[in-house]
């Protein structure tokens, strides 16, 4: 029989982003400032707003404009660029 004593499976353990890569580096920045973005998905639409979280999979954009008050997910996959101006 495999597992713990109390037959939990392991967790594994998240992953963790490394910080040494200037992109995550720019995005914790830009989360940090609260500076506006411009999202553009491999579907052609156009998202605009700021950070609010990123993830391994997904990011959080606030909306801004018409979209203000709304929060979105976008998984990463759906993501072609991400634009913003530089500081």
């Amino acid at each position: 029989m495999s597992g713990s004593a109390h037959g939990a499976a392991a967790v594994p353990a998240a992953p963790v982003f490394d910080t040494t890569i200037p992109s995550v580096r720019r995005i914790h920045n830009l989360i940090k400032d609260k500076q506006e973005i411009e999202v553009k998905l491999v579907s052609g639409d156009i998202i605009k707003g700021t950070l609010k979280w990123i993830d391994t999979d997904c990011l959080c954009v606030e909306g801004v404009g018409e979209e203000r008050g709304y929060s979105m997910i976008l998984w990463v996959t759906a993501i072609a660029f991400l634009k913003y101006r530089q500081t």
